[in-house]
C-alpha cells in the first residue's frame, strides 16, 4: 500500500504552516507539506508552490491529498490537477472540505494506513464538524 501525504494550500504562509504543525501533532508519520502564499511571500496562492509540494511528495512515493482554504486557492489546486498526466492524476486528489478539521481528519486517516480515497473522504467530511 502506498502511503498518503498531504499538501496544505492557503493564501497565508503562516496559516498553511500552522495547519501542517497541528496535523503533524496528530499524525507524526505522515508527510505533510505547506504551500501557502505567493512566490514572493505575499497573501495569495502560487501554482508553483502547490505543484512543487505535490511533485516532492510524489517523488518520495506518496499518493497525495490536497486541501485548500478559499476559492482562489481551490482554483490553483484545480489548475495543478489539470496539468497532471493521466497516470499521475490517479495518485493526486483534492479533498474539498474544511481546511483545519479536514487536514487533521485526513492526516489521522493517513496515519492509520488509509488509502488515498479514504484520506480524501476524511478531508471532505464536513458533516463531522457541523
Amino acid at each position: 500500500m502506498t502511503a498518503v501525504g498531504l499538501v496544505i494550500v492557503s493564501h497565508s504562509v503562516k496559516l498553511a504552516e500552522g495547519v501542517v504543525e497541528l496535523a503533524a501533532q496528530m499524525a507524526k508519520d505522515v508527510a505533510i507539506r505547506a504551500a501557502g502564499g505567493t512566490d514572493d511571500g505575499r497573501i495569495g496562492t502560487s501554482f508553483d508552490r502547490v505543484n512543487d509540494a505535490v511533485t516532492e511528495l510524489r517523488a518520495a512515493g506518496h499518493d497525495v491529498a490536497i486541501l485548500s482554504d478559499l476559492g482562489s486557492a481551490t482554483m490553483t489546486v484545480e489548475s495543478v490537477l489539470d496539468f497532471l498526466d493521466e497516470d499521475e492524476s490517479a495518485h493526486v486528489k483534492f479533498a474539498d472540505g474544511p481546511l483545519v478539521e479536514g487536514a487533521v481528519a485526513a492526516a489521522v486517516t493517513a496515519q492509520v494506513g488509509g488509502d488515498l480515497d479514504a484520506v480524501v473522504a476524511a478531508g471532505r467530511a464536513r458533516e463531522l464538524y457541523s
